[in-house]
């Protein structure tokens, strides 16, 4: 079998170098040869499905451009360029579905999100302008409304549910959207918006830090707090607190996971969506239609395992997930997770 001349020049080079400074400019030369080779390789094991773990450099080359190597694989690069592509005219559909939009707007993140998280690495669809604009329009209801003079126009609606928008995708693509694509666009929607670091985020998944003390931690800090009232908008122990600002508080203050202050769709926007089977203590659990908010979410909690949660209702304090009232407006288990590499 050949082998690769950079790795043949580099191995007479070490073999030849006779005294410890040459030997130290000799390895710094192999290193320089090795590491495209390296980078080429790591690309290359990392699955071009948008339904795998996402290479980080690939979200970000397609949200957001940047310099494509010339040693980065041919096939690779196409997938990065034609996503990059398809994002420029979705960015144009999107620009005309807002203007129609009175009140809010559609992330323009969440979908191409979801666009990179069902095609990367397949082969592209067949799209034309009417295409883009059907996936598009999944994000949105049309209502039509009079002005003042009783002139009829067109206002488009943001859907608030995302388990609405999956299911308007899955009618319109003609194809079943998984657990797994949603996961994935969840993560690429984190990544590409926030970056590498999630806003307040040190990496560490809660769920998975059973073993290290992170739990305890969690709930010696989330405890302290049982029996405080809910205010809304309160955020620390001298307000009291409300959903979201209990489930920053104790996330922050535990040393767990740094959350800086939102609410709870907040929240739900920076974690990866696990099914309730996958779920453990220290992931959170979210809910829908509680009060009438803005995003879909509007209430959370800590998952403490056994189908029981610890939350910010009135006064805060342990709840059954499997009660009436619970399970009706069950939307999602999250996890705080790391960033994929």
């Amino acid at each position: 079998m050949a082998v690769p001349a950079a790795i043949l020049a580099a191995k007479a080079a070490v073999l030849t170098a006779s005294s410890e400074r040459g030997r130290t400019v000799v390895l710094s030369v192999v290193a320089a040869l090795l590491t495209p080779f390296l980078l080429i390789v790591t690309m290359l094991l990392c699955t071009l499905s948008g339904t795998a773990d996402h290479n980080i450099s690939a979200v970000q080359l397609s949200f957001h451009g940047g310099y494509l190597s010339s040693k980065v694989p041919a096939e690779y690069r196409m997938y990065i360029e034609n996503m990059q592509d398809i994002f420029g005219k979705l960015d144009g559909v999107l620009s005309e579905i807002n203007g129609m939009i009175e009140s809010g707007e559609i992330d323009p993140y969440r979908v191409k999100a979801i666009f990179y998280a069902l095609f990367f690495g397949e082969d592209q669809p067949r799209m034309d302008e009417e295409d883009y604009r059907a996936f598009a329009d999944c994000f949105v209801t049309y209502e039509e409304r009079e002005d003042e003079e009783g002139e009829t126009y067109t206002v488009a609606v943001p859907i608030q549910s995302l388990n609405t928008v999956y299911e308007n995708l899955a009618s319109e693509l003609n194809r079943e959207i998984f657990l797994e694509d949603k996961t994935n666009a969840q993560r690429i929607y984190t990544l590409a918006k926030y970056g590498v670091s999630v806003p307040g985020g040190n990496g560490l998944p809660p769920g998975q830090a059973m073993g290290d003390g992170s739990f305890s931690a969690l709930m010696a800090e989330a405890t302290r707090y049982i029996g405080y009232l809910y205010v809304w908008g309160g955020s620390s122990p001298a307000t009291s607190f409300d959903c979201s600002g209990y489930i920053c508080w104790v996330y922050t203050q535990s040393g767990v996971y740094h959350l800086s202050r939102t609410t709870a769709q907040g929240i739900f926007d920076q974690c990866a969506v696990v099914s309730r089977e996958e779920a453990k203590p220290g992931d959170l659990v979210f809910f829908t239609g509680t009060y009438a908010s803005s995003g879909a979410v509007s209430h959370v909690g800590i998952y403490v395992g056994d189908s029981k949660m610890l939350h910010c209702g009135s006064p805060i304090g342990y709840a059954n997930l499997n009660s009436s009232y619970w399970s009706s407006h069950l939307y999602a288990f999250g996890r705080l997770a790391a960033i994929p590499e």
